[in-house]
């Protein structure tokens, strides 16, 4: 098995020792760190609470990264989501392969396999990767938006590899009602 150097631009501040990619900030922790914390709020408020707050909240944060990519790079549409999949896998979370994507439709199924969120729980029964959801939404919308297609979509986890009998997380992306 190999290893090799990110594969994303980091650039770090001299005066403030902010990290950035691309222009914006990033944070780099432990990922038990990370974690840690977010199962202690799971155990806190609940799954289903947890889960909806984490739909919003990475919602809007995929919209607004889709939307200053796209213009850093001068990127649109399926280019953007493709990025977006690719800078997660790079940046460690898991690996994420784009199993279907149609913009105009505003549809989309991911396929995550060394899910971070597995690599913790391991085999629970459930599925852990829920955090991803609003991410997958808040692209697609991003992306339809930017082509002529305002599409409001939601995403679903259908599978986790979490689960027992399951190799990897799906996700499906589609137009609401």
């Amino acid at each position: 098995m190999g290893k090799h150097a990110p594969e994303i631009p980091i650039e770090v501040d001299d005066e403030t020792g902010v990290w950035s990619t691309d222009g914006l900030p990033m944070l780099y922790v432990p990922r038990h760190f990370f974690i840690n914390n977010h199962a202690a709020v799971e155990d806190a408020i609940g799954e289903e609470v947890y889960a909806d707050l984490l739909y919003k909240a990475g919602y809007k944060s995929a919209y607004f990264w889709c939307e200053q990519e796209g213009e850093t790079h001068g990127i649109s549409g399926a280019e953007v989501f493709d990025h977006y999949m690719k800078r997660l896998s790079q940046r460690g979370w898991g690996q994420f392969f784009i199993e279907q994507l149609d913009v105009a439709q505003g549809t989309a199924k991911v396929r995550l396999e060394n899910s971070a969120f597995v690599y913790y729980y391991g085999k629970v029964n459930r599925k852990v990767d829920y955090m991803f959801t609003g991410w997958f939404a808040g692209a697609m919308d991003q992306v339809t938006e930017s082509v002529g297609f305002p599409i409001k979509t939601v995403a679903t986890q259908l599978q986790s590899a979490s689960e027992d009998g399951v190799e990897f997380g799906l996700f499906e992306v589609k137009p609401i009602g």
